[in-house]
């Protein structure tokens, strides 16, 4: 929505103005509705590789984890805006749950049940911790991750994720090696969710096109109603109310689990780094502080840990909501504020979660496909910057030709210890660790090798 005339430009770039509630709490709402699909996503993904996620018997410990993501999204966001010491950048940033952290998650929990999740939670929680801790020093080694490695790991992150979207239009997991998988009726809900979205992303205005994966996954839930399959029997077993448990998972240590989620923490904080400098120089007009950095980082870990504790996935600050805050050209931290609190009461109300595990899987399949395919065109904008020259399109290409490899082809590593081969086959970690060696170990073009490489006939390329 845009901003009144009675708003100066002066007071909309000021993270501490506040607009009046009658602004304030349709932008914060309109922040939800931008994350919402998203931070919900994760969860429901893991829930499913474990083997306890959509279709089965009981969606109990599915509405758990969909509640946390709500309630821990939004804790970590009033760390980002209200701030707890040294704790939070004190800036607009919506934390929710982490997309870069699935192709780790996924290997350590799959088809292991509800058990596996304490190991994954644990990990998360150590993770946490030293993502934290770390934030002093993560702006001394940018260096490190040029545009050309960011936007290698952001693109691994949709790629390993892509089947996952295919997988739940055709029906999900269960339905795989049945005749109901990929059936017709299954891509109808997963189409009618995706051309929704696009219809309304492109030819709606305002909180409409805004909200476009939310309102497309609300689409293809009307049409699944229609077809009859929706059952709410979960959500009138579902309580009005739940206090979180910690601990609810139990504790359990794994190596890989552990040294996955340090390593993917470190990526994190880069992306999150980026945020604060978007909202800082695309809206403020200024550049960030090291105070700024430093603190929207710590939320990141801290934030992170605590949701661990209570059995959520890792949080991370959304690129999608300081998208939005370009478009408003409303910088306020009390909007985002009012939205964490909204977050926070959904996330105690298990009713909400109840009526979120009544989708079809074919439903979301198609909400994922949009999602996961802005993520890579996300990297693609990314790397367009990059200068593609023979070394940097063999810093990018190797990692990606390895690192995705692998993770088709899990099967070739079978011999490594269990956690080298973990992480061998995650996709994202081995694309990222090898992309940073290279990039600092082979040595820089001259202008002469530049020029070389930059001609079709060296290239090998022919028309």
């Amino acid at each position: 929505m845009p901003l009144p005339a009675s708003v100066s430009r002066e007071s909309a770039r000021n993270p501490d103005y506040f607009p009046g509630l009658g602004l304030a709490l349709p932008l914060g709402i309109q922040h939800v509705l931008a994350m919402f699909v998203s931070n919900l996503t994760p969860p429901i993904i893991i829930a499913g590789a474990a083997g306890f996620g959509f279709g089965s018997p009981d969606p109990s410990e599915l509405i758990y984890m969909i509640q946390m993501a709500m309630l821990f999204a939004g804790i970590a966001t009033l760390m980002q805006t209200v701030g707890l010491g040294p704790i939070g950048a004190r800036l607009p940033l919506v934390q929710g749950t982490s997309f870069a952290y699935i192709p780790v998650m996924i290997p350590i929990v799959a088809g292991k049940g509800v058990g596996a999740m304490a190991a994954l939670t644990t990990a998360a929680l150590i993770g946490g911790l030293v993502h934290g801790a770390l934030s002093v020093f993560v702006g001394r080694v940018r260096f490190a991750l040029p545009p050309l490695i960011t936007g290698l790991v952001v693109l691994m992150i949709g790629l390993s994720l892509m089947r996952i979207g295919v997988q739940y239009s055709a029906g999900g997991v269960p339905a795989i090696g049945t005749p109901a998988y990929g059936a017709g009726a299954s891509w109808l809900l997963a189409s009618v969710v995706v051309f929704a979205t696009l219809g309304l992303k492109f030819f709606a205005r305002g909180i409409w096109s805004t909200a476009s994966v939310l309102l497309g996954l609300a689409a293809g839930y009307l049409a699944a109603l229609a077809m009859g399959r929706i059952s709410f029997a979960a959500v009138a077993d579902a309580p009005l109310a739940m206090v979180p448990q910690p601990f609810h998972f139990g504790i359990a240590f794994s190596a890989s689990a552990i040294l996955g989620f340090v390593l993917t923490g470190f990526v994190s904080s880069i992306e999150s780094i980026g945020d604060v400098e978007a909202i800082c120089e695309g809206t403020a007009g200024r550049p960030a502080t090291d105070a700024e950095l430093k603190g929207a980082v710590a939320a990141d870990g801290v934030g992170t840990a605590l949701a661990a504790v209570f059995g959520a996935m890792p949080n991370t600050t959304f690129s999608q909501n300081v998208g939005l805050i370009a478009i408003t050209g409303m910088m306020s931290r009390h909007v985002v504020t009012l939205g964490a609190v909204f977050l926070i009461v959904c996330g105690l109300v298990p009713k909400i979660g109840a009526v979120i595990t009544t989708i079809p899987i074919e439903v979301l399949g198609g909400g994922v496909i949009v999602m996961f395919g802005m993520v890579a065109s996300a990297a693609l904008s990314m790397l367009a910057g990059v200068t593609w020259n023979q070394r940097n399109m063999l810093v990018f290409g190797v990692p990606l030709s390895l690192a995705l490899g692998l993770q088709l082809e899990p099967a070739a590593v079978t011999y490594l210890p269990e956690t080298a081969r973990i992480l061998a086959t995650s996709g994202v970690l081995p694309a990222a660790v090898l992309a940073i060696v290279l990039n600092l170990v082979l040595p820089a073009e001259t202008a002469d090798e530049e020029a070389t490489s930059a001609s079709p006939a060296s290239s090998g390329v022919t028309g």
